[in-house]
């Protein structure tokens, strides 16, 4: 295993332990040693490894948005009148809680973001009087997603 900026270098019972958490990141470590065959205490040395090479970090539990109310997924292009205006405009978007990913790309956009709404009304209030009033936001282009047809991480 390589740490730095250099490529990791994983071997199969590091993809193993990988894949055991990445399905369920609280799955005992006791667990998965018995499967794989080794003990606990190498789990947690390879995982302390893997940490520190920055291949992984930490654990979350995932949160369903629709149980809250949150329904309306959407990706807004972001126009800007000069690529000066993007730290500034990021800056805002950082302070708006429905912007859940925010993307500096190539292409027609300066900046593209993904938003989490309740409905459309919200969506369209979170545009018209959040959005499009930061500063140097010429004007956006909006797509609502209808349905999320793939969700994963990269395959170990």
């Amino acid at each position: 295993m390589k740490s730095g900026n250099e490529n990791i270098k994983i071997d199969g019972i590091d993809k193993k332990i990988l894949r055991y958490l990445m399905q369920d990141a609280r799955k005992p470590i006791l667990e998965i040693a018995r499967n794989i065959g080794i003990s606990g205490a190498a789990i947690h040395q390879r995982l302390r490894k893997l940490e520190k090479s920055g291949l992984i970090a930490g654990s979350k539990f995932i949160v369903n948005p629709k149980v809250l109310g949150y329904t309306t997924m959407a990706y807004i292009g972001i126009f800007l009148d000069k690529a000066m205006s993007n730290p500034v405009a990021v800056k805002q978007l950082e302070k708006i809680p429905e912007v859940l990913e925010c993307h500096y790309t190539t292409g027609n956009w300066s900046i593209l973001v993904k938003v989490l709404c309740k409905d459309n009304e919200h969506l369209m209030h979170l545009l018209n009087k959040k959005i499009q009033q930061i500063e140097g936001v010429s004007r956006t282009e909006t797509f609502i997603s209808l349905d999320q047809q793939i969700d994963r991480q990269i395959t170990i």
